[in-house]
Formats: structure tokens, sequence, C-alpha cells
């Protein structure tokens, strides 16, 4: 039987259940835990559901417990601030009572600036050479592992092209850059802020990956025990998340248990329209 496409904007789609209270729910049930970016997702599409005017420019997150994915959360939206030009929201996110996630989301109705600058996009191929029947002629493809497999699988929310497939066979990036086309699976509507959401869900995907690009391994390893403690992320320009993005990571530090991993979104004419930093605890199991 032939899987169809998984729809995000469904998936970050809330239900209103009091005064600036929303619940929602994990679509994977059997997991172990509930996948961060859902969380991110959801909390910011419940701030927004609170603001008349501006989008979300950034957005600060803790993780403070493991949700359970067959517990609803439910979001509760706190109204910070409403200026003439920022507006500001703390979310936080509960289950049987207790905090798991907490959110702040500012949000800047938009205006000229007088200055404009911005990174230039890394040169790497497109999207288009790294599709399923491209990847399958790749001497490397009968080594690559199931995960990377199910990446092209289409009951995904959220399409993952990964560009430096070496590295899932044990090969060292020297400078620990990383290069990743996603986007959404399938067409959304034309809402700024969905697309936001959505790209906060899908930016918490293999951010923290980054960390073990230097060692020749990855955390889909058995061996390693990984963790999102934190996630930061700021929107700068215009985009469509159902368009290819290329996710362009880098790990600047490991220590301590903990890793630091930075993202740049780029659309692909190279207008870089968001940037990422998330802190995990990278443990190697004993």
């Amino acid at each position: 039987m032939q899987k169809s496409r998984i729809d995000l904007a469904a998936i970050i789609d809330l239900d209103p259940v009091g005064i600036d209270l929303f619940r929602g729910n994990s679509p994977n049930a059997g997991e172990q835990r509930v996948f961060g970016g859902l969380m991110i997702g959801q909390a910011m599409f419940a701030a927004c559901r609170t603001v008349k005017a501006g989008l979300p420019h950034s957005l600060h997150c803790y993780f403070i417990h493991t949700g359970d994915p067959q517990v609803p959360l439910i979001y509760k939206v706190e109204r910070l601030r409403d200026g003439k030009s920022y507006s500001t929201r703390r979310v936080t996110a509960m289950q049987r009572g207790s905090t798991i996630v907490s959110v702040m989301v500012s949000f800047h109705k938009g205006e000229k600036g007088a200055f404009e600058h911005q990174d230039k996009m890394p040169e790497v191929p497109g999207p288009e050479h790294f599709a399923a029947e491209e990847l399958s002629k790749h001497s490397l493809y009968p080594d690559l592992p199931e995960i990377v497999h199910r990446y092209y699988e289409p009951d995904r929310p959220v399409e993952l092209r990964p560009v430096e497939i070496g590295r899932y066979v044990g090969q060292k990036t020297e400078d620990g850059r990383v290069h990743m086309w996603m986007k959404a699976a399938t067409k959304l509507p034309d809402d700024p802020a969905l697309h936001i959401c959505a790209l906060a869900y899908a930016s918490d995907l293999s951010l923290l990956d980054a960390v073990m690009a230097r060692y020749g391994r990855t955390l889909f390893d058995e061996r390693i025990l990984s963790g999102s403690l934190d996630h930061a992320m700021w929107f700068h320009r215009p985009f469509r998340a159902d368009d290819w993005l290329l996710y362009a990571k880098e790990s600047p530090s490991a220590q301590s248990g903990r890793g630091l991993a930075r993202g740049l979104i780029f659309a692909r004419d190279g207008t870089l329209v968001a940037s990422v930093a998330q802190e995990g605890s990278v443990r190697e199991r004993r």
C-alpha cells in the first residue's frame, strides 16, 4: 500500500480549550518522547493565535522535561507585551500539570531598515542531486543506515535530503560543517505565520547531529545518548517552508557532555531566511 504524505500544517494545528489556552497532540504516539520541534512549532502556533499584527522574528526555548507522546500537550500563552512595533508572548507547554517546555516568542510588525546584509549561501549541489533515484546510484548507497533511507519515505511531514552522505558511513567532516536540503512534504496555505511555525518545527531535525560530524559519527549511533537542552531561532526574511531550503549546520564547540550547534537556513535563491542555535546533551554510553 502506498504511503500518503503527512500534512505538516495539520500536525502544528491546535484546538482552543480556553482563553489563551490550546491543546495539541503528538502524531507519533509510539515514540519514546515527543519530538522537540513539534513542541516548538505548536508553541509558536499558539502564540501567533494571540497576536493581531506582526510576525515572529525570534524564539527562545528551554526543554525542561521529556514529553510523553501518548498524553495531550496543553499550551498556555501569557501576553507579556503589545507595543507599537514589538509584541512578546511566553508559552508554557504542560502535561499532567507539569511544565515540560518554556518558549519566549517576540513579534515584529516590520519596518524599513537603514542597513541590510547577510552571509553568502554555501555552494552545494541542489536538492535534485540528492533525490532518491540519484542517491541509489551512489557507491555508498548500500552501506547507508536505515535511518537515512527513511528520509526518503513519503510518510514524513518534512522531506530531508542530506548533502554529505559519506558521514553516515564513518567519513569525518574536518571543519564540522554539514548541509541538508529540506521542505514541508505537502503544500501549505498562504499564511506567513504558518510557514514560520513549520520552519521552527523543521529546524530541530538533526541539528544536533552537527556535533558528531568532526568524528565521523552521527546521533543515530546507538552508542550515543543525546537530547536538546535549549533552542533559539531568528527569522530574517520572507520564505515558504514548502519550497526547498538549505540548512547549513556547524558545531563550534563540544565539552562537558554538551555540544553547541548553529545553523543558517537559505532559500534556493541564496536569501538567508533564518538562523538557529541549539545546545544539547551529547554523551557516549558506558
